[in-house]
């Protein structure tokens, strides 16, 4: 994929990197100049995929806020700041109706996909409000970015999913309470909104759920990683300097608001 954004000098840290969707992301950021740095709990898919994208890593564990604050600490001390933050890491839990499911796996999709986006921003915008400013469009400052990776479930629900597309729409919301909480800052804060693409979680269904998730997509495909990752790479640029707040749609004409 061809790089149309500069980011040579951003630092960039990637949540569940070491998943397909977020080695498709530091790709594209590595490819446009970023020094990237992937967090995940999975030591062996973390060490693979930093292995394969020749980036930096870091085993990191985002639903316990004394690992991520470490990290946090870490990280800025290695880089001396942080450019850009994508929240990639999440789990799709139990597809099954509510009253079938299991108590402490909705917890564990609550605590990954919604908590652990909630720790790792919180830790690192903190931080990234309090560093020096770039110059954006027309001279306006700008500290960082802030990609948060929602789902169209966010936007729609699922039956089946009730779990997964409450933490997503939770994501949602967070993505608007958090921008406008450092709107003067000079921090930018979006989430996207993609429909299924073909990672490892999209395998964990069954044919006839993706059949059903297909039906729902006029395009009547899965969205590609890339492009997901062309998103992401336009929110992370300092072309994107007045959409703080914003959620951007990635879903084949599924939902269209």
């Amino acid at each position: 994929m061809d790089a149309r954004y500069d980011l040579a000098g951003r630092t960039a840290i990637v949540t569940g990197g070491g998943g397909g969707l977020g080695r498709g992301i530091a790709a594209a950021l590595r490819d446009a100049g970023a020094t990237v740095e992937l967090w995940d709990a999975h030591a062996g898919r973390l060490a693979e995929a930093a292995a394969e994208l020749g980036v930096g890593q870091r085993l990191v564990d985002i639903t316990r806020a004394d690992e991520v604050d470490a990290a946090a600490e870490a990280a800025f001390a290695a880089h001396a700041r942080i450019d850009i933050l994508v929240n990639n890491a999440g789990i799709l839990g139990e597809v099954k109706p509510i009253w079938e499911t299991d108590p402490a796996n909705f917890e564990t999709v609550l605590r990954v996909n919604l908590f652990g986006t909630y720790l790792v921003s919180r830790a690192l915008i903190g931080r990234m409000r309090l560093q020096a400013p770039r110059a954006g469009l027309g001279g306006h400052p700008i500290r960082g970015h802030v990609v948060n990776i929602a789902s169209i479930q966010a936007k729609e629900g699922m039956a089946l999913a009730s779990a997964y597309s409450a933490t997503k729409a939770g994501m949602v919301a967070l993505t608007k309470s958090t921008a406008k909480e450092v709107a003067r800052d000079g921090v930018i804060v979006t989430a996207v909104t993609p429909a299924a693409a073909e990672t490892a979680m999209a395998r964990e269904i069954s044919a006839e759920r993706r059949a059903d998730i297909l039906s729902r997509i006029p395009m009547g495909r899965f969205v590609e990683i890339d492009e997901v990752a062309r998103m992401v790479l336009w929110l992370s640029s300092d072309e994107c300097s007045f959409s703080t707040g914003g959620v951007f749609d990635l879903s084949g004409g599924r939902a269209t608001y």
